[in-house]
This record gives C-alpha cells, structure tokens and sequence, in this order.
C-alpha cells in the first residue's frame, strides 16, 4: 500500500530532526571532552606570594599550638590547611611529620589495636618527612624529621629491619648536621643514634655493620646540642643519663641540679624533671 505523499514528506522532516539532535549532542559531548582534557592537562599556577605568606603564617599559628599549647591536633590542623594552598612546602611537609610523632608519642599503648594505631601514626610521619625530602634533599630539619620517624618505627621491628633502619638514621642525620652545623635537634638525635647502637656489645653489632657506634661520640654530640640549645631539658637528662653509664657522676649531678630551673617547652617536660630528681637521688652520694 503506498503512503500519502504528506505522511512521507513528515517522516522525512521527522527523521532529519532526529539526525540533527543526535549530532548536537555528539558535538557537545565532544566540545565538554575536550575542555575537559585542556583544564586536566593545564600546569596548575604556582602559588603567588600572598598564598605564600598564608603558608607561613598557616604554620606559625600552628607552631604556637604545638609548642605554648602542646595541642599538636590543633597544629595539624592548620598545616593541614596550608597543605591544600602548597602541597610541594618542603618546610610545612617536615612540620606535619613533627606533628604526627608528637601525637603518636602520646597515644595510649595498652591494646594491639592501639599500638598497630600508634605505629599508623608514625608511619605518617615518615610519609610526611619524605615528601619533605623530596622537596627540598637539602633542607635540614627534613632530614632530620625523617630519621626522627624512623627511630619511632623501628620500635616496632626485629633485629634485622631494625640494622637497616639504624643505619638510615645515622645517614640521614649526618647529611642533617653537615648542611646545618646549628640543627642542634639534628646534633642531639644523632648522638641518641649512637647511644642506642652501642646498647649492644661491639662483637656482636661489629658483623651487622653498626661498629660505628661509640658512646664517647654520643656524648660529645649531646654536649655540642646543649652548647647550641642549653635550655632544652630533654637534652640535659639524656646527656646525665649516658654520663652515669660511663661513671661520670660529678658531670651528671651538674646536668641534673640544672633541670629544675629550665623553662618548659615540651609537653613531657614535667616527666624529665622527675626523671632528673629520683636520677639524683640515686646518684647523689657517687664518686
């Protein structure tokens, strides 16, 4: 049967408007592509000096809370906040690491579950310090911060993991203290590395590669980190602790009668100075 030519002239017409709403789509499906791929493939800006100047004044308000407050999640919060203005800061990556092992450092320990949390936290922190790294393989307090992480994390290993990680530290913080021959915190760790490789006997640490150890050079280092930063109590007690192990114990009581009227600045600080008084009390008749 054949159609009226009115009714095959409209399914014509029906049929080019169908054809030509599918190409509008396609086009613009196309067009929304392709800007797509130009808004990926653009470099993102560098941030300009004001977003820098946030950055800085970011991390300052947070250094106020990490250090007058100890409030070290108030702290991370606002490096937090600089970190989506410069992901890239070298300076703030190093003060989110510092942030997480302040953290983990008071996290309570009694479960598994809560040490696999604090053991999570360091592993944030050595995350952080590497990136930091990264951004700048010269920065000071970067290295530092990332064998700082490290120390905290190998706690946590066995004989063999714990060798190598020995071993990243001491690396990491000569590296620290060589570029800044002020990092008094670098200057201080470094001496704690040695300190704790020499836990152990030279025989039997001489094989696994960690002979390098001596105490004579932990307490040389601690002494030039107090000579930089006197005040710092942390460094005094670890400094009266390794003079006792040798037999030092005038040198100790000088280091231990010297804590009591230090300022504080670090939220254990009330625990050092108790450490200090009974380590007095212990020692106070030694020759």
């Amino acid at each position: 049967m054949k159609l009226p030519l009115t009714s095959i002239a409209f399914n014509f017409r029906a049929r080019i408007f169908v054809a030509a709403g599918v190409l509008t789509i396609f086009l613009v499906v196309a067009v929304w592509g392709i800007a797509a791929a130009q808004v990926e493939s653009t470099p993102q800006p560098a941030p300009t000096d004001s977003l820098r100047t946030s950055v800085r004044e970011l991390i300052a308000q947070g250094d106020i809370f990490a250090s007058k407050y100890f409030d070290n999640r108030a702290a991370l919060e606002l490096y937090n906040r600089a970190l989506t203005i410069e992901a890239g800061n070298a300076d703030l990556l190093w003060h989110i690491s510092q942030a997480y092992v302040d953290i983990g450092e008071h996290l309570p320990t009694a479960s598994d579950e809560e040490k696999d949390l604090q053991l999570a936290t360091y592993e944030k922190a050595l995350d952080f310090a590497g990136r930091s790294v990264i951004a700048d393989p010269r920065n000071s307090m970067a290295l530092t911060r990332r064998a700082i992480a490290v120390g905290h994390i190998s706690l946590f290993k066995g004989l063999w993991e714990t060798v190598g990680l020995l071993k990243d530290m001491r690396s990491d913080l000569d590296r620290a203290v060589a570029i800044d021959s002020t990092n008094h915190l670098g200057i201080f760790w470094l001496g704690r590395t040695h300190m704790r490789v020499t836990d152990r006997p030279w025989i039997f640490r001489w094989p696994l590669g960690l002979g390098w150890g001596s105490r004579t050079e932990a307490l040389r280092l601690f002494e030039r980190a107090i000579g930089l930063r006197g005040d710092i109590i942390e460094y005094r007690i670890e400094y009266a602790k390794g003079l006792v192990d040798e037999g030092e114990y005038e040198k100790a009581r000088v280091q231990l009668l010297l804590i009591p009227n230090l300022p504080t600045q670090d939220e254990d600080d009330e625990r050092y100075r108790r450490e200090a008084h009974e380590l007095y009390a212990l020692i106070k008749d030694e020759d």
